[in-house]
């Protein structure tokens, strides 16, 4: 274990290394970075913090972040309202925003179903998914979860869910489900996947089939 001069440094590291991806040699320099900076640059980024999380909201339609209480894609009137893409966070919101190539609605379910990591379909937003349907005259729903088995398993239970809330449907209000194209490899994140390969695998989604 590693001994630091001063406690105050060492509770910071720990601070640091308890971020994703971060460990404690990169914490320290981050640490040190900081020390090195002016209190002036040093407030800015503890006052960004504290208005991340104080003032950032999730958006009570479709789950992403945003800081008003329904995001600006959903307030948009030029989106394609009757388009729900379903995505896993909101790192895939902002990579297909990236490519230029969608331009119909969200809906972050916040994960994906995962029974080996406890995850449930009632841990994630599937039922306030199935719940904007009718009321927002949904035709097409693109299911654009990772290309894994977990991602499978929620696009599976997603298309039962839709399926008994179609044959609820008056006549003539059909709805479409469909998936990204697999351009997308098996087992990638959208958040890592190239912005040419993602907005096709948009443009070119097919019909989803069990």
């Amino acid at each position: 274990m590693t001994n630091y001069p001063s406690i105050l440094l060492s509770k910071a590291v720990d601070q640091f290394a308890s971020l994703p991806g971060i460990g404690r040699k990169t914490a320290l320099r981050l640490v040190l970075h900081l020390l090195r900076q002016s209190e002036a640059d040093v407030e800015a980024f503890t006052s960004a913090l504290n208005s991340l999380k104080q003032d950032v909201h999730y958006c009570r339609v479709c789950h992403t972040v945003s800081d008003q209480e329904v995001c600006p894609i959903c307030q948009s009137h030029s989106r394609d309202r009757q388009t729900v893409c379903v995505v896993e966070n909101v790192q895939d919101v902002m990579s297909i925003e990236n490519t230029g190539q969608y331009h119909g609605l969200y809906h972050v379910l916040g994960g994906v179903i995962s029974p080996m990591d406890g995850v449930g379909p009632s841990d994630i937003e599937i039922d306030s998914l199935v719940a904007r349907i009718q009321p927002e005259a949904i035709k097409e729903v693109i299911l654009a979860l990772p290309t894994t088995m977990e991602g499978d398993t929620t696009n599976f239970y997603i298309y039962k869910r839709l399926q008994n809330l179609m044959a609820s449907l008056p006549i003539g209000e059909g709805l479409k489900i469909s998936q990204i194209a697999r351009g997308v490899a098996i087992g990638n994140e959208l958040e890592y996947t190239d912005e040419i390969t993602l907005g096709r695998s948009i443009v070119n989604r097919v019909d989803f089939k069990v």
